[in-house]
């Protein structure tokens, strides 16, 4: 049993395994993204032309899956030379694999379909806040913290600093200590509507029709020597779920349509 970890680590890094997995995932989501509701990407020109590693997508947070398949869908897009468009699904048959995210051990044990997502390369940790709906209070895993940087020393990172999808929630210092030690490019991605067209989980359907939107915005200029508390505070800026973004009522802010 002890093995059990490091053989599905095995199995999760097998590129052949995480291609099949997208290529499935990416095809029984495309419709939902689509034709069912309506996609509209700005901001691929940041990521077109990135290193492969030590890249940290932040981005607030909506639902449990849809976001990230998503940024995943528009990483092999724009792999396939697309600019702010999906296009026809053609770009799964080779999709870019090279990037992890950040999720919570419970949420990926949940369900088949949450265990099978695991392969797509999640990197699963304890929230050090929350544990089965419940408050709780204890210190970071370190163990956790080096899965995410040894993931940055190798592939692109999506992280959702507020570890939540309840919107305004604060940001979670972890996201800036990472920073502050492997020294990533940090894009921070806005995303809209995925809360209003799917469930909390992000796989059914809530309301159909709906303009999901992702804005990918220029990779931040950060101080690295600055603080943790600082840098948290740019990251939170940047994907406008700061207080003072808050204070101006923008509940879920509806971005403006881009034309694909």
């Amino acid at each position: 049993m002890s093995d059990m970890p490091s053989v599905l680590q095995r199995v999760v890094q097998f590129n052949p395994i995480r291609k099949l997995v997208f290529l499935l995932v990416g095809l029984a989501s495309y419709p939902g993204l689509a034709w069912i509701n309506k996609l509209t990407i700005s901001g691929t020109e940041h990521i077109k032309n990135l290193p492969k590693q030590k890249v940290l997508f932040v981005s607030n947070h909506q639902t449990y899956f849809a976001d990230v398949i998503t940024f995943f869908h528009i990483f092999c897009a724009v792999k396939w030379g697309k600019q702010d468009r999906l296009g026809l699904p053609y770009y799964l048959l080779n999709p870019f694999t090279r990037v992890n995210y950040v999720a919570a051990v419970e949420t990926m044990k949940n369900s088949f379909l949450s265990r099978l997502f695991l392969l797509a390369g999640a990197i699963t940790i304890k929230r050090s806040w929350r544990e089965k709906g419940k408050d709780v209070q204890r210190g970071v895993d370190p163990a956790d913290t080096r899965k995410i940087t040894k993931a940055l020393s190798k592939n692109w990172v999506i992280t959702f600093p507020q570890g939540t999808t309840k919107p305004f929630a604060p940001g979670r210092k972890g996201t800036a200590l990472i920073i502050k030690e492997v020294r990533p490019v940090v894009v921070p991605v806005l995303i809209n509507g995925f809360w209003r067209a799917f469930n909390k989980k992000g796989l059914r359907f809530k309301k159909k029709g709906t303009i999901l939107s992702v804005q990918f915005k220029a990779p931040l200029q950060i101080d690295y020597e600055a603080s943790a508390e600082q840098i948290l505070e740019q990251i939170m800026d940047a994907i406008e779920q700061s207080k003072q973004f808050m204070l101006q009522g923008r509940h879920h802010r509806s971005l403006l349509p881009v034309v694909s």
